[in-house]
């Protein structure tokens, strides 16, 4: 504790931020742990279904930046507020309307807008809040607040879940997660302020020397999309997985990546971020292989279990996303112009994601999984084929 207060300004409303996300953190967990069991055994969704689900889903990271910059005259703690209240709307809705699939997909869009207002938010309040040169490490603390709520909700639901195996708890998780989501407010209320949001978050930056970087995003936005909509959905419909697994494998994703992402840090600053961005890609062809034809060539039971292993290992070959990030630093003449250029970034990751989600539950659908993860596998190849073609400055000794 005494740290943190090293970390931050002691006249600034740091704590009620910080309990906010990490209360935030474990009502997420709760609703993301069960969220596509839920979609697959109470609102009855198809591989179709959850292409379009996941289309409306990130729908609002792409309209983030028309909002902010409608809403460029308020503080930062005032949409983080805002993106509370919304979030709070779209958990009640998921805990009391019933679980047809439009109403489930217009509380869950509506839960999304307020993440991804808040999402930027975060970041912005937490430097805002630091001491001076201390901002790396406040960002550090605020995530994980995040992590650790987060991990608390994913661990919760396993325990529960794996305990009552008939009618499963669902409404009733839903209604502790909106519980925790108002209970997250009454302390983002009590945040004081006037920070000024980011204002490269409010717009597109784009420049002839990013267009390789630009590239880059939607190839990993399109190949990243398939795991992250259709890699859960695949092992619950197609394995059969219960809630607590899945919630299992995602806190293990969790942990795995928190441990991960210091070493793939150290080794792109060792190797390079351009190795990093090309080699990932054979990891990644093996995962692709593993998930799409593993039921070919084991035992469903075994399959399973390898499919599982591989949704951790792309969780943390993820991680290499990071080089992307220092290629563009490498590239830029101030810090200004790499916070536009990586907002820029997400904004094409998140444009494209959507077309995939849609897309991918069709393929599925007509063409069966193996399909589905080839294409993941030569959009990977498609990336690290477009990141061998980067040039590198040289190292002045």
């Amino acid at each position: 504790m005494n740290r943190i207060k090293e970390i931050f300004r002691s006249n600034s409303s740091y704590k009620m931020l910080l309990i906010s996300i990490l209360v935030s953190g474990l009502s997420y967990g709760l609703y993301k742990g069960m969220l596509d069991n839920y979609l697959a055994e109470i609102v009855k969704m198809t591989e179709m279904d959850r292409g379009v689900t996941e289309f409306f889903r990130e729908l609002p990271g792409i309209l983030l930046v028309f909002i902010l910059a409608v809403f460029y005259m308020m503080s930062a703690e005032t949409m983080y507020k805002a993106g509370a209240v919304i979030m709070l709307v779209g958990m009640s809705m998921f805990s009391l309307l019933p679980a047809t699939k439009v109403l489930t997909i217009l509380s869950l869009c509506i839960f999304s807008i307020g993440e991804h207002i808040q999402l930027g938010m975060k970041s912005t309040l937490t430097m805002s809040y630091a001491k001076p040169d201390k901002g790396g490490a406040a960002l550090g603390v605020q995530s994980a607040a995040s992590q650790v709520g987060t991990l608390a909700g994913y661990l919760v639901i396993v325990l529960v879940f794996s305990l009552i195996t008939a009618n499963q708890p669902y409404r009733f998780f839903f209604v502790i997660a909106a519980i925790l989501a108002a209970v997250s407010l009454i302390y983002t209320l009590r945040i004081k302020g006037n920070s000024q949001p980011d204002a490269t978050k409010r717009r597109f930056y784009f420049h002839k020397k990013y267009t390789k970087y630009y590239m880059l995003e939607m190839f990993y936005g399109a190949r990243k999309q398939v795991f992250m909509t259709f890699g859960p959905y695949v092992l619950i419909l197609f394995y059969g997985a219960d809630a607590a697994t899945i919630s299992l494998l995602f806190a293990i994703s969790a942990v795995a990546c928190f441990i991960a992402s210091p070493i793939v840090g150290r080794i792109i600053d060792k190797v390079g971020y351009k190795v990093v961005m090309v080699m990932d890609t054979i990891i990644l062809v093996a995962v692709c292989a593993c998930y799409g034809f593993a039921h070919h060539l084991f035992s469903m039971n075994v399959a399973f279990i390898i499919c599982c292993v591989n949704y951790v290992l792309d969780s943390v070959i993820s991680l290499a996303s990071m080089a992307s990030n220092v290629y563009v630093k490498d590239l830029a003449d101030n810090q200004e112009e790499v916070k536009a250029t990586i907002s820029t970034g997400v904004s094409i990751n998140h444009a494209i994601t959507i077309f995939i989600a849609l897309f991918g539950g069709w393929i599925w659908e007509a063409l069966g999984i193996e399909t589905l993860f080839v294409i993941s596998a030569a959009l990977g190849l498609c990336n690290s084929a477009y990141a061998a073609t980067i040039k590198t400055r040289k190292k002045i000794a």
